[in-house]
């Protein structure tokens, strides 16, 4: 009851922040205000935390050690003509932070994208030397942000909410770096046989790998039976979503591996070209690659306190 008081007040909204509710989520009773017993915990302080400037940290946290985790989480939407030609390409990502640090800390984040280094070098009078920018598309922000001082300055500056947090996202149209290119081969063998053949290139550093690659490859509904060929991973048939399914574990930058396949099909009536078939499809993850070239410059940390802190930066 505590805790839906806290969400609506006289049937309006008052406070949906998900760090300040947890307060009241507890595994034990919240003793009444009005009781006459003494309690052994304080009850949490809500309108503080409401009407203060920082509704989304409450005051008061320590810790022995203060740590600061960001991953940078990106996925491609790529759509390729059979022939190769990119149709359609952009990446949508989003930044990710952990944050186990003490007091109210203020923190800054520095990243390469284009109007934040031009209005850096504006600031400082003299050419950026940053190497490569680029340019995001349809930023949003965590509440955390003070968007006062990105609109003057172009930096992300804020005071983080304690744990887990989502601290922007964004969408690239240009200049995406393809990690993979696939190139099949499909041929039409008469009416009950086909021949398909897959060649996966990576195209990311030689140092790096991906991981959990999975390419679907879309095939006819009435196929019959199936037999491949693989250079890496293990291949089969999946009858439930009409397609071959590739898996590579692990699958090393500057590298190939090729899937062949032999499917029978069973002669219909009303047999469907494979040309109105969807198209292949390719899930992975690559560890400290940026489809988009995002990359953290800098990410400052001021703690009155004097407290050390630990920072740590993983792209996906």
């Amino acid at each position: 009851m505590n805790f839906l008081m806290e969400i609506m007040d006289f049937g309006y909204p008052q406070n949906l922040s998900p760090e300040i509710l947890k307060l009241y989520i507890t595994q034990e009773g919240v003793r009444s205000p009005f009781s006459s017993k003494p309690s052994d915990k304080p009850v949490p302080n809500a309108t503080l935390q409401v009407t203060g400037a920082v509704g989304w940290r409450r005051e008061g946290l320590v810790y022995k050690k203060n740590e600061v985790f960001l991953d940078i989480v990106e996925s491609v939407n790529l759509l390729m003509s059979s022939k190769g030609s990119v149709l359609r390409c952009d990446v949508t990502g989003k930044i990710l932070m952990k944050c186990f640090l003490s007091g109210m800390p203020d923190l800054k984040l520095g990243l390469n994208d284009k109007i934040g280094l031009e209005k850096e070098a504006q600031l400082k009078s003299r050419p950026s030397k940053s190497g490569k920018t680029i340019e995001l598309d349809d930023v949003t922000f965590h509440q955390c942000v003070n968007l006062t001082r990105f609109n003057s300055e172009k930096t992300v500056s804020f005071v983080p909410p304690d744990g887990e947090f989502e601290l922007m996202k964004y969408r690239i149209t240009e200049g995406v770096n393809l990690p993979f290119r696939v190139l099949p081969t499909i041929k039409e063998l008469g009416r009950t046989r086909m021949e398909i053949n897959v060649k996966v290139k990576s195209v990311f550093g030689a140092k790096m790998f991906a991981l959990g690659v999975v390419v679907k490859v879309p095939v006819p509904k009435q196929t019959a039976k199936t037999s491949f060929q693989t250079t890496s991973g293990k291949a089969k048939y999946n009858a439930s979503i009409d397609s071959l399914v590739w898996k590579i574990r692990k699958f090393p930058g500057q590298t190939e591996a090729t899937m062949s396949a032999e499917v029978e099909l069973i002669s219909t009536m009303g047999e469907k070209k494979l040309a109105n078939r969807p198209p292949i499809q390719m899930e992975f993850q690559v560890p400290m690659f940026t489809a988009s070239g995002l990359r953290v410059r800098f990410l400052k940390v001021w703690e009155k306190s004097g407290y050390n802190t630990v920072e740590w930066v993983r792209y996906i």
